[in-house]
């Protein structure tokens, strides 16, 4: 019988049944490797059609010498890799970067000792790091520099802090009031005053950032940085519930808030932003039509943002909101080479 090894989708042999247990038995081939023979529609394994001319049972793979000798065949370098540990060329292995950042951010976290709302920052901004490599995995281009990235991140921290909690301005937009009232002015509270304060706020690095570019962003460009703008702000806004609201719950209802909303909010505020973040490049693209676009990159998150914070107590249905906000990004990221040829002509 022709039998054929198969590796790499691609067929080796023939060869017969002797001379095939003679390459198991001297570790040249596996018995769990692929192979066919003549006649033979199905793969099988090279086990399989030495078993089938029992000769299966004399399959034993010899061993090339005692542990010691197998050791010293193996070499020092794989056992201890010191020549490409030397050259250092991990550091730009990014599956090592990230491996180290999530495994070992904890630890390092764990040895600061801070206390009060700096613990709570410190977890905040670890989920923040997960969702942020998250994304850029998912989003990054050619144009994403680190050092922006970086700078809307941490901007939007520092110039919601003082927004928000220094200079109190949300407090004066009069919608919020409207907040506290019933079906369906609660929902125009939350659009208006929430929705559009905030989303509004997430803006502003984006807008800078698109004023300092030295050349045009592309739309997927603004989305990844729309992205970091809108965790750096969930961040800000979980660290406010766990301090506050979360903070006046049960012990176990108070960590699974905390856990909940410092890994939703960041994302929820990502997409949001990453939609206006999408509508602003195609603004700086095409400004014959940058009125209309300045609209869609304010109004469209606002009214997703405001939707959902007016049905978040009713299961399933906030769930819904969630799942339109993103699948809306996703499409928009899919369809921009049409809109950009729309909007050239």
């Amino acid at each position: 019988m022709n039998i054929y090894v198969i590796r790499n989708n691609q067929r080796f042999g023939p060869y017969d049944e002797r001379l095939l247990l003679a390459y198991v038995n001297k570790g040249l081939v596996l018995k769990h490797d692929r192979a066919i023979s003549d006649g033979d529609v199905l793969e099988r394994t090279v086990g399989y059609y030495l078993k089938k001319v029992n000769l299966s049972r004399d399959i034993s793979v010899e061993n090339k010498g005692n542990f010691v000798e197998q050791l010293s065949s193996i070499g020092s370098e794989l056992i201890f890799p010191r020549t490409s540990l030397c050259s250092k060329n991990f550091i730009f292995d990014t599956r090592f970067i990230i491996l180290a950042v999530v495994g070992l951010l904890p630890m390092v976290i764990m040895n600061i000792p801070l206390g009060g709302f700096f613990i709570f920052y410190e977890v905040a901004l670890y989920f923040s790091i997960i969702w942020g490599l998250f994304f850029y995995s998912c989003f990054k281009t050619s144009q994403v520099k680190i050092k922006n990235t970086m700078y809307v991140f941490f901007f939007m921290q520092v110039f919601v802090f003082l927004i928000w909690d220094v200079f109190g301005v949300p407090r004066f937009n009069p919608f919020y009031i409207l907040t506290d009232t019933l079906f369906p002015l609660n929902v125009a509270g939350y659009i208006f005053g929430v929705g559009l304060t905030e989303e509004l706020a997430k803006m502003l690095p984006l807008i800078i950032i698109l004023r300092k570019a030295k050349e045009p962003l592309i739309p997927q460009t603004m989305v990844f940085y729309g992205l970091m703008s809108g965790i750096a702000f969930g961040v800000y806004e979980g660290v406010k519930y766990q301090m506050t609201v979360n903070a006046q719950q049960a012990y176990d209802v108070s960590f699974f808030l905390n856990i909940a909303r410092l890994t939703s909010l960041p994302f929820l505020h990502a997409c949001w932003c990453g939609i206006a973040g999408y509508f602003l490049s195609f603004a700086q693209l095409y400004p014959k039509y940058r009125r209309g676009l300045w609209l869609l990159a304010l109004s469209i998150p606002m009214l997703i943002h405001g939707i959902y914070d007016s049905v978040a107590y009713i299961p399933v249905i906030h769930l819904l909101i969630v799942f339109f906000g993103l699948l809306l990004l996703t499409v928009y990221l899919k369809q921009g080479v049409n809109y950009q040829s729309k909007l050239r002509s």
